[in-house]
């Protein structure tokens, strides 16, 4: 007998590397509990030096013939266990998956609904942040975090920002092959899949919290608040005027710039349509990045990178791309 469109099988991908072993088994059984059924997890873990972890995924895979398990004898690093993964793929549609989270039950059912309802690429959902005991911090990411909230085709923001974070996402297979293999400049594997489905048949965002987003003291990436993050520039590099520079550059150059990069890099590889608002983007970023004293054509920030909702992330910004010596002294009494 033929499978209905609502059997296709689905391809969640994890990795993992010296994971709290609480997390992980919280987390691997919210996926195999999905209501959602035909799914296949793909774990690989990236030589975690903590043996534990490999008893538990062993375990699991052993439980579950849904899941299938790699074990890697060298570290590849974050992006290349996430290139590995994306390789072992073969499903029509694919989720990205922290190792640390809560995912409710129907998130994946929701997800694909929403995909072929809305006929694109990728969907995004919202998340409730939780603590380490899965306390709920905030009852939507996106709100907390300012993040946009974007539906359609060539939107501009996928092009100069981190539109949202991977394991909020599914996408098509289409967009997983056109991601691999990884480009030298890929930098976020979960913003070039948004990239790349906003080139094409667009993208869909979910306001509903389909997963518990943790936040603990070994987050990798996102999570952290302003004020953590200038606690940490001043950790890092230092109090004064050239230590804040070099934060700023950072900023500008790892968490903006290179992801327009990025972006274009795949565009070109690919020969998607090319867009002018793209290129001049590019230029903004070279502009903002050598800027020493100030910079007062900030209309282009709210061109580029300004969205409904953004509120006082966007002064925030504005200050550390176009007002460094300014910025510097209200943000060194912080």
């Amino acid at each position: 007998m033929a499978k209905t469109k609502k059997e296709v099988p689905i391809d969640i991908v994890m990795a993992t590397y010296n994971s709290n072993i609480r997390f992980l088994k919280i987390q691997i059984e919210s996926i195999l509990n999905q209501t959602y059924k035909n799914i296949h997890l793909i774990i690989s873990d990236d030589a975690s030096t903590n043996g534990e972890v490999k008893e538990v995924l062993e375990y699991y895979a052993k439980q579950d013939s849904r899941i299938t398990l790699f074990l890697n004898t060298e570290n590849r690093g974050y992006l290349k266990n996430f290139e590995f993964l994306l390789q072992q793929s073969t499903a029509d549609y694919v989720a990205f998956a922290d190792h640390d989270d809560i995912w409710y039950a129907d998130k994946i059912k929701k997800s694909i609904e929403t995909l072929w309802a809305k006929h694109v690429d990728l969907v995004y959902c919202d998340a409730e942040q939780i603590d380490e005991e899965g306390m709920i911090l905030h009852k939507s990411y996106i709100e907390y975090k300012h993040m946009p909230k974007i539906e359609g085709k060539e939107q501009i923001l996928a092009f100069s920002r981190h539109i949202a974070i991977g394991c909020s996402q599914l996408f098509t297979k289409k967009i997983k092959e056109q991601m691999l293999p990884f480009t030298e400049g890929i930098m976020a594997h979960d913003w070039i899949s948004v990239y790349l489905a906003s080139k094409q048949k667009g993208i869909a965002y979910i306001p509903e919290p389909l997963f518990g987003y943790r936040l603990h003291t070994h987050n990798a990436f996102g999570g952290r608040s302003f004020k953590q993050n200038i606690t940490n520039w001043k950790k890092e590099y230092g109090k004064g005027i050239k230590g804040y520079r070099a934060y700023r550059k950072r900023v500008i150059v790892d968490a903006y710039q290179k992801g327009s990069i990025m972006c274009k890099e795949y565009r070109d590889k690919l020969k998607l349509p090319k867009n002018k608002e793209e290129e001049k983007v590019l230029q903004y970023y070279a502009k903002i990045e050598k800027t020493k004293i100030g910079n007062i054509h900030f209309w282009q920030y709210k061109k580029y990178l300004s969205f409904p909702g953004i509120k006082g992330r966007a002064l925030k910004e504005i200050m550390i791309f176009h007002f460094p010596i300014f910025s510097y002294v209200i943000y060194r009494m912080r």
